[in-house]
């Protein structure tokens, strides 16, 4: 039976439970904290602890065992504030290595790396396989999975350089991968491609954000290379509505892709790219408990069975992290 690494601990992955693939707990940038405090909203450490600790109780009252936290550099990733809130709930909360950008690496490895002024071997798969092997910085926890990004401006040099990392990682670790993704620009395909020349096992890869897209071609032709679809994005009705997500999932499920479907919704506690109040307002579902109370009732209405809710739900999330 595989371990998994839990902020807590490890847990073997058959006691995983229902299982969000793809939330938040915080979404910071954590310079501009430090710096502006008052921007976007006041920032005060035990208010904001407090409040995750009550929404994540919330999802775990509706049943759901674990949650996977793909904050990683870019999106500010700080593992104490994270123990201190698990110590008060009861749910697994699994964390990730990796790098977030859309764009450049970090400056840090600007000029270090194959190639460069500091001609090394790549930095990020050292640091990277650290975190998997020995632990994130001092705190104890270990990252369970890679994350990187790829999304509207494409395949842009340190896109790749951090893609071809994270891939080099997996093969060295054998930790699983989730990739964010813009479908509209057929970016998922794209990572696919990048990730296979690395050697990367594509049946241990997360297609993250597949669901704000309608196109079956597209999102079949994912799945039928090995990857999972992350149908990770509900509550972001902006992006996508109600119904054409729960529409997807249905007709994907009914051509026989069940077992190639995870579900999240990129929520988090706090993230400071908006204003709360005016987050709470324009995407009121945008929340940890939207799937249990709204998103399984309407899958279960058009045809989805309990037993395939659980498939995505819960055996999918286990195979994932399963060696």
């Amino acid at each position: 039976m595989t371990d998994v690494q839990t902020v807590r601990g490890p847990v073997p992955a058959e006691q995983l439970g229902n299982t969000l693939m793809h939330e938040h707990v915080f979404v910071l940038g954590e310079e501009m904290r430090q710096n502006f405090p008052d921007f976007p909203d006041r920032w005060d450490d035990d208010v904001r602890v407090a409040d995750a600790v009550e929404k994540l109780r919330q999802c775990a009252s509706r049943g759901i065992a674990t949650i996977v936290d793909p904050t990683v550099i870019g999106l500010g990733r700080y593992i104490p504030r994270i123990q201190r809130i698990n110590e008060q709930v009861d749910i697994n909360i699994i964390v990730a290595t990796g790098i977030y950008t859309y764009n450049e690496v970090p400056f840090q490895f600007h000029y270090t790396g194959p190639g460069l002024l500091f001609d090394t071997p790549e930095p990020m798969v050292e640091l990277f396989v650290k975190d998997i092997r020995e632990g994130i910085a001092d705190t104890g926890v270990k990252a369970a999975f890679l994350k990187c990004a790829i999304e509207e401006p494409g395949l842009t040099p340190g896109v790749e350089r951090v893609m071809r990392a994270v891939g080099q990682a997996h093969v060295e670790t054998g930790a699983p991968i989730t990739v964010h993704t813009n479908p509209h620009t057929g970016s998922g395909l794209v990572a696919q491609q990048v990730l296979a020349e690395e050697g990367v096992d594509l049946t241990k890869v997360v297609i993250g954000h597949s669901g704000d897209s309608t196109d079956l071609d597209y999102l079949c032709e994912i799945a039928d290379a090995g990857s999972y679809l992350g149908m990770d994005r509900f509550g972001l009705d902006v992006l996508l509505p109600f119904e054409h997500r729960v529409g997807t999932v249905v007709e994907l499920v009914r051509r026989g892709y069940a077992d190639r479907m995870v579900l999240a919704h990129d929520a988090a506690c706090f993230i400071d790219w908006l204003p709360a109040a005016g987050k709470a307002a324009a995407l009121p579902n945008w929340i940890y408990t939207h799937i249990s109370d709204d998103v399984l009732p309407a899958l279960r209405e058009r045809g989805v069975t309990d037993e395939q809710i659980t498939t995505m739900l819960a055996d999918n999330p286990r195979r994932y992290f399963s060696a």
